[in-house]
């Protein structure tokens, strides 16, 4: 075997992603400047860093339209149990899309009965019959992209709804973020750095029009102990997106071109209509199998008929990509 240590970034990068292909929902396929924004720092008194860590964040706030953005080392979970914690109060509807959903709910629930009772009230409904809700709620939260069903809530629609309610809206934007548009509508998202901004795994975000009203009792819990960064930070997932950010539209595009070959090529099969497409995946009716060992396809946590095929692994070839990748997806009725 050679020795890795001897190639160059581009070359590694791309030995890597040739070994590998991916049907997976994040992180994507690895991009040469995921690597090239890695070096030693520290959290405190490293200028460098400070100013790299600065830059991610300036951009990640202009990407969702909001001026308060706090990071935090973890899954995008911990920052949406966070925002649970921390920002809802009141009557709740949670929008039911599948099992990104259910753990919203579940997140809800928590915040219920852990917050002093700042949420006084759950309702659910599902997302194909939320013209019928009416009522007085404080809250909607709702997940833009669930990848366990294959489907997408405009985010306009969502802002109506609200407003319609008298709510505020909170959003899990893990793979919608960097994809989609209309983040700003929302009153609080929580996301990831992996998915649709390219990165590595490993830092969380929340991004918010206002500060929290209320904080939860718990250290790692509460969102006024990340903002003011008590607890170590996570830094190499930043310096993974110092180079990526300024080329993430060139990125984004190989998502575009992935997408609209596959819906062209499945479009007998596509479960969803125009609107309820995302662009990180697609559900299909049919049942898709390979028989390339180094191809890596996206199993669903819910209980769903057919596949999802998510579109991130030929991030790394930018405009370049052309759908090679689907060549080795094999389909069964």
């Amino acid at each position: 075997m050679d020795d890795l240590a001897t190639l160059s970034v581009t070359e590694l990068v791309t030995r890597r992603n040739t070994a590998r292909q991916l049907f997976t929902a994040g992180p994507a396929s690895l991009l040469d400047q995921n690597l090239t924004g890695l070096r030693p720092c520290f959290g405190r008194g490293d200028e460098d860093y400070s100013a790299a860590e600065n830059t991610v964040l300036a951009t990640l706030r202009r990407m969702s339209g909001h001026p308060y953005l706090v990071r935090m080392q973890g899954s995008a979970s911990l920052a949406l149990e966070i925002v649970c914690r921390n920002f809802l109060v009141g009557r709740v509807l949670v929008v039911d899309t599948g099992f990104y959903s259910d753990r919203l709910l579940a997140m809800t629930t928590n915040a219920l009965s852990a917050c002093g009772g700042q949420v006084s009230r759950i309702d659910r409904l599902n997302w194909r019959v939320l013209n019928t809700v009416t009522g007085k709620f404080d809250w909607i939260v709702a997940c833009v992209t669930e990848t366990s069903t294959g489907v997408k809530l405009p985010i306009t629609s969502l802002r109506q709804l609200a407003d319609r309610l008298g709510a505020r809206l909170m959003l899990d934007a893990t793979a919608s973020i960097g994809l989609e548009t209309g983040h700003e509508l929302a009153d609080v998202i929580a996301y990831s750095s992996c998915k649709g901004l390219f990165g590595l795994t490993g830092a969380a975000f929340i991004a918010s029009h206002e500060l929290p009203e209320h904080e939860d009792d718990s250290f790692y819990l509460s969102y006024t102990n990340h903002r003011e960064k008590r607890m170590t930070g996570p830094y190499h997932a930043i310096l993974s997106l110092v180079d990526v950010l300024p080329r993430h539209t060139e990125f984004r595009e190989a998502v575009v071109i992935n997408k609209r070959i596959f819906c062209e090529k499945m479009k007998p099969w596509l479960t969803q209509a125009d609107e309820h497409q995302p662009l990180l995946c697609s559900h299909v009716k049919r049942k898709v199998t390979t028989n390339n060992a180094a191809t890596v396809l996206y199993s669903s946590r819910y209980p769903l008929e057919g596949s999802i095929i998510c579109h991130l692994g030929e991030v790394h070839l930018g405009r370049a990509a052309c759908g090679h990748i689907l060549e080795s997806l094999e389909f069964s009725e």
